[in-house]
């Protein structure tokens, strides 16, 4: 099980890191790439990748030092929020629904994470 979560906290921390320094330091290109980015302020796209960055990092770092390993599963439940935020008030509304999937796998993964983990925070 701990290989599995491990696997889960990697594939998170790869995903989120990606999208969100895209987000963070390259402002323009995720305008082209994300049809919503168009829409929302420029600072919510500035603040949705720095979240995304920094719970990349609490998804990994407290695990791999031992140090605060409670915040691991914090960062999970952050990640679900994000993309339960992502699937209610972003795509489902603008009819994006090529884009669920991913949501709704990043979902389960970052869930699977926050249950099995949980023990480290409790």
């Amino acid at each position: 099980m701990n290989i599995a979560l491990w696997i889960a906290q990697g594939l998170l921390a790869a995903m989120n890191a990606m999208a969100g320094s895209m987000k963070a330091f390259n402002y323009e290109k995720a305008r082209e790439m994300l049809d919503y980015v168009k829409d929302i302020p420029k600072s919510l796209t500035l603040f949705i990748g720095t979240v995304e960055m920094l719970g990349a990092l609490g998804m990994i770092l407290p695990m791999l030092t031992r140090i605060l390993p409670w915040l691991t599963p914090v960062a999970a439940i952050g990640f679900s929020l994000v993309q339960i935020l992502a699937i209610f008030t972003i795509h489902i509304p603008r009819k994006e629904f090529k884009n669920l999937p991913m949501n709704v796998v990043l979902l389960a993964l970052a869930l699977f994470v926050a249950i099995g983990r949980w023990p480290l925070f409790a």
